[in-house]
């Protein structure tokens, strides 16, 4: 079992290679479909499990509340064009533009995550919890992967 921060990391790289993947593509081609589709529901579903098992833990303390919020609300960005993506039609050239602007701001996101949050977080979470903590994340992105298409819905339906 990784621990959290290699858990988050690996998904991170993860994300890379999409978004390189993706990135690679055009048009409405099967290869785009299916890397995009793979993207969109794991990035949806590692958002929701980082910030009820990570960030939740790391607003616990005041110095550690600005960053966490600043992630989170990196994540609704992220999630609002995830959505704005998952709408149009990806032979559109306006897609590819919107795209560029997803990755751009997610590569930020994951870096600035990387590099920041994770040194504040280390002052928070014992190292012998960290374990813990990678578990939990892990259990609650699987739990989370299966509601990507149910809260889309709901979202939808507001």
């Amino acid at each position: 079992m990784k621990n959290i921060y290699d858990a988050i990391k690996a998904d991170h790289d993860r994300h890379r290679e999409l978004l390189s993947r993706i990135g690679d593509t055009s048009g409405d081609s099967t290869a785009r479909n299916a890397a995009w589709r793979d993207f969109y529901c794991d990035v949806k579903s590692h958002a929701a499990a980082e910030e009820e098992t990570f960030y939740s833990h790391l607003i616990s303390e005041t110095w550690g509340q600005d960053a966490a919020r600043h992630s989170v609300h990196e994540h609704q960005q992220i999630d609002d064009l995830l959505e704005e993506l998952n709408g149009m039609d990806m032979a559109n050239g306006a897609w590819k533009q919107k795209f560029k602007s997803l990755r751009h701001d997610y590569e930020h996101h994951i870096d600035e995550e990387e590099n920041e949050v994770f040194a504040r977080a280390r002052q928070v979470i014992p190292e012998g919890e960290i374990a813990g903590y990678g578990k939990r994340f892990e259990e609650r992105k699987s739990a989370e992967r299966k509601l990507v298409a149910k809260k889309r819905e709901d979202s939808l339906e507001d």
